[in-house]
């Protein structure tokens, strides 16, 4: 008898050993991610926020960053006339376009990701003249729980050559 509850006792913890197995490897399974299908995700998002700002759809990028965004670009040297500019268009002003070059783009969790490179932005002064002015950029990324899209949540970018 007292052998028979002995084996009992270690069938059951055999049994219950082996499903806290199972489930240990089914849920990392679940949380498993698929990095290349989230870098292109967040190419995507990256491409469509560039389209936005080139097809002069500004009211549209607010899709792209967080409820919560903040955003410090530089405001300094050559950036001064564009955002005097930005904020108070006149003449022939006109924001053309922001191609990012991303050096780095690592996928910290399922929710943050962050991006390091350098960007230049395109615009028409008041006088008519083409202007690209450069930057370095380092942003963070969150994946918003509604629609599983990357957003932009914090960006920071100054002058410096990355070089």
């Amino acid at each position: 008898m007292k052998n028979l509850i002995i084996m009992l006792s270690m069938s059951l913890l055999i049994s219950c050993n082996g499903k806290n197995e199972q489930s240990k490897m089914k849920s990392e399974e679940k949380t498993e991610l698929d990095i290349q299908a989230e870098l292109k995700s967040i190419e995507e998002t990256r491409n469509a926020f560039q389209l936005a700002i080139k097809e002069n759809r500004f009211g549209d990028l607010r899709q792209y960053g967080t409820e919560d965004v903040k955003s410090l670009t530089p405001d300094c040297g050559v950036w001064e006339p564009f955002k005097r500019l930005s904020e108070n268009p006149v003449g022939k002003f006109h924001y053309d376009s922001l191609v990012m070059h991303p050096k780095e783009t690592i996928i910290v969790s399922d929710s943050i990701a962050y991006d390091f490179g350098t960007s230049s932005t395109y615009y028409t002064n008041e006088e008519g003249e083409a202007i690209e002015l450069t930057a370095t950029f380092l942003a963070i990324l969150k994946k918003d729980k509604k629609d599983g899209k990357w957003k932009l949540h914090r960006e920071v970018a100054n002058t410096r050559d990355l070089d």
